[in-house]
């Protein structure tokens, strides 16, 4: 028996990617970079030859189950879990973990996100096998870390022991999103990666994890055992939703666990959360722009511009914007202020929930 297995999560909404990404729609069920897959589907190949087909599980929102399993259709209704409600990672990866274990005990289990870019992918492949083979007899957490090219203030930074380990080092501590001062810091140091929020471990322990700094959300569902694989494994998740509290991971367990350790990892990750991350990662034409769409421009440099393609945008004049329509919704903004994106969510919101 194959004991690996994957856990996609697929749940959220991916607001700063507005338009773009949207309640109905979010950006991980988008082919984003014009390959011809979704960035779930391609998370999906990306761990072909790690896990059989079957060993892959996606957990999601109950309203994207239909949409999982349109691009995903090799998957059984077992292996598509659907929140009734939104609770953040921990809750998410309870469910999901809790619920393999009670199939295979064994469980040696991935947890990555379903909107990441990885453009390494036999790199990827090889920093996986050898966090799984650190996991596979060994009661510790294993995280990948991303060397820092530069000081970002929008990723988390993880701290390991330089001398505990050759390319798995134990953590030390973990920030959440420095101010640019303490980034700059951090990679001067050395000592610091970006979290690239992608974990590893074996089932049992987790489920140690779990028991010792999560124990109510461990007892929740610890109580599904009798449910899972069956009928009534839907009743008694809207129940274990309603009771757990809204946590993630990171807060929950990996920043206060002894046993945290970090493959210090390069494989071309991005997390795309934000069109910024987009642009960096996407090819450039000679005035480094990055255009999808049917567009005309005139005197325009270091934009991201993707629009429908069944209508002509021009664009005159523009240096560093964003230019972005979806689904009856433009917008234009300056790419330095994206982070006013989810402002404009709300305010969108007001206007009606058709434009979020």
């Amino acid at each position: 028996m194959n004991h690996t297995y994957v856990i996609i999560m697929a749940g959220g909404v991916g607001t700063r990617f507005w338009p773009f990404s949207r309640t109905s729609y979010p950006k991980q069920f988008h082919d984003v970079l014009g390959t011809g897959r979704t960035l779930l589907q391609q998370t999906a190949d990306r761990f072909e030859g790690i896990c059989p087909p079957e060993n892959i599980y996606i957990v999601t929102s109950s309203l994207y189950k239909d949409l999982c399993q349109q691009q995903l259709p090799q998957l059984s209704d077992d292996q598509v879990l659907c929140e009734p409600i939104a609770r953040n990672t921990a809750p998410c990866v309870a469910y999901a973990c809790y619920k393999i274990a009670q199939q295979d005990p064994e469980a040696n289990i991935v947890v990555a996100p379903a909107d990441h870019i990885i453009l390494k992918e036999e790199e990827f492949k090889r920093t996986i096998q050898k966090a799984l083979d650190a996991t596979k007899e060994q009661d510790i957490l294993v995280t990948l870390g991303i060397q820092p090219s530069r000081p970002d203030t929008g990723y988390g930074y993880i701290q390991y022991i330089p001398e505990s380990g050759e390319g798995i080092k134990k953590v030390k501590t973990f920030t959440e999103k420095p101010h640019l001062e303490l980034a700059r810091q951090f990679v001067e140091s050395g000592e610091f990666v970006w979290n690239a929020g992608i974990f590893v471990w074996n089932a049992q322990a987790i489920i140690n994890a779990f028991e010792a700094y999560l124990p109510e959300v461990a007892e929740i569902f610890d109580e599904g055992k009798s449910a899972y694989y069956t009928e009534h494994e839907s009743a008694f998740v809207d129940k274990a939703y309603s009771l757990t509290k809204s946590i993630s991971i990171d807060n929950g367990i990996m920043e206060k666990a002894k046993n945290v350790y970090v493959v210090l990892s390069e494989f071309g990750w991005s997390d795309l959360g934000t069109w910024k991350s987009l642009y960096e990662v996407s090819d450039k034409n000679d005035d480094f722009n990055v255009i999808d769409g049917h567009i005309l421009l005139y005197d325009t440099k270091n934009c991201i511009i993707k629009t429908p393609k069944d209508r002509l945008v021009v664009v005159n004049g523009l240096d560093g914007y964003i230019v972005a329509e979806y689904d009856n919704v433009l917008m234009i903004c300056r790419k330095e202020e994206e982070q006013k994106v989810k402002n404009f969510v709300a305010d969108a919101k007001e206007r009606g929930t058709e434009f979020v």
